[in-house]
């Protein structure tokens, strides 16, 4: 092999000229370690400010996911609390003419002039207007948790449906009956209907919708009278539904009325007593009475005849000099032969001081009672502060 075949040109590999930072990092190598220049202050990131902006849109965006979820929350509350205060508020007028159907029926089954044709007519037409409510009811959408409770609603109001309408035929099928007996029990098996109304409408109606309305953190409603839950009872009086109380619709009804043939027959003044001081008034004496906030009068009264009597008023008059009268009334609903009820009488806010007044109490004769002056009394008093 020849020199000149040996001296191959490797041009490829020729070493390319030293760039401007390849230089300065020589020159950076090669200086001696001699002294330093002053350092320049670190520059800051360039890049910072959009990612402040980034982290800053975020949080914009958690607060108006959040506020917006309190603003959503807020409104489905609103609308449940409105949703339930409109329901009450029909089941109120609902409840409301229904108890009023059963005020109608106790004072026209101790109505002492009517005549079995007309009381029973009487007592159709008010099973006619519970149909009424019956349908009002059916017609009335309740929120879903109430939807159990609202079944019983419409259950109570066709219980006194069926027990009026029975009640109502049950007085023309012993229209002819001559066992008082057995005539009262066929009344009182109808108005037994009208009781367990009642109890439905507190027990399964009542209880638990004010049980639900408070899981659900409602606590006002449209209910009657401020309540949560409107009640509802078609019997006034529980004791209308009894025999006893049936017989003496069924002795009217034949003739023998109360203070006829049954005599004597009547009520009776017991005593009258002002609270919390426990004390009897004295008629003969004049009586002190110191006046507080709790102060009321209890008056008891007998019924010392051989009938029972029914819706009974009694009406308490303190008689002033000055200020003018100041006069409560109150009603007996039902009371049995020889037994005693006591009646309370509160808040008298215009009572003169220091000058001698008087209380009247009068208990209004029954039908056909002859011995009245046992039925009221008049008491001396001289009010005075503590």
């Amino acid at each position: 092999m020849s020199e000149r075949d040996v001296d191959i040109d490797f041009d490829f590999f020729e070493e390319e000229e030293p760039t401007q930072e390849s230089s300065r990092v020589e020159r950076v190598i090669r200086r001696p370690g001699g002294p330093r220049g002053p350092r320049r202050p670190p520059r800051a990131p360039q890049n910072l400010t959009p990612l402040l902006r980034l982290v800053g849109l975020v949080a914009f965006a958690i607060l108006i996911i959040v506020l917006l979820v309190f603003w959503i929350k807020s409104c489905q509350a609103s609308s449940k609390s409105s949703t339930y205060k409109s329901y009450m508020t029909k089941i109120s007028e609902v409840a409301s003419s229904s108890q009023q159907i059963g005020s109608q029926l106790s004072t026209t089954l101790l109505s002492p002039g009517l005549k079995r044709p007309q009381l029973q007519s009487k007592i159709s037409g008010l099973a006619r207007q519970e149909q009424l409510d019956v349908d009002r009811a059916r017609g009335i959408t309740p929120p879903g948790p109430l939807l159990t409770e609202h079944q019983a609603v419409v259950q109570a109001l066709q219980f006194r449906v069926s027990g009026l309408t029975g009640l109502s035929d049950a007085l023309g099928a012993t229209a002819s009956t001559k066992n008082t007996t057995k005539a009262a029990a066929a009344l009182a098996s109808q108005m037994q209907r009208l009781l367990a109304s009642d109890v439905v409408w507190a027990d399964s109606f009542k209880a638990p919708a004010e049980t639900e309305l408070r899981r659900q953190g409602v606590t006002g409603t449209n209910a009657t009278g401020g309540a949560l839950v409107p009640d509802s009872h078609v019997l006034q009086n529980p004791a209308l539904a009894t025999a006893s109380a049936m017989t003496t619709v069924v002795e009217r009804l034949k003739g023998a009325s109360a203070g006829t043939a049954n005599c004597p027959c009547g009520t009776e003044l017991i005593s009258v007593k002002v609270l919390p001081a426990g004390k009897d008034l004295s008629t003969s004496t004049q009586n002190d009475i110191v006046v507080t906030a709790s102060m009321s009068f209890q008056v008891t009264v007998k019924n010392s005849g051989n009938v029972q009597v029914f819706s009974v008023p009694v009406k308490l008059t303190v008689e002033q000099a000055k200020g003018g009268n100041v006069v409560k009334t109150a009603k007996i609903g039902f009371l049995d032969t020889g037994h005693e009820t006591t009646l309370t009488f509160r808040n008298f806010p215009q009572l003169n001081f220091t000058t001698p007044a008087t209380i009247k109490i009068e208990v209004t004769p029954v039908a056909g009672e002859t011995k009245t002056d046992n039925n009221s009394a008049d008491y001396p008093v001289i009010f005075s502060v503590a």
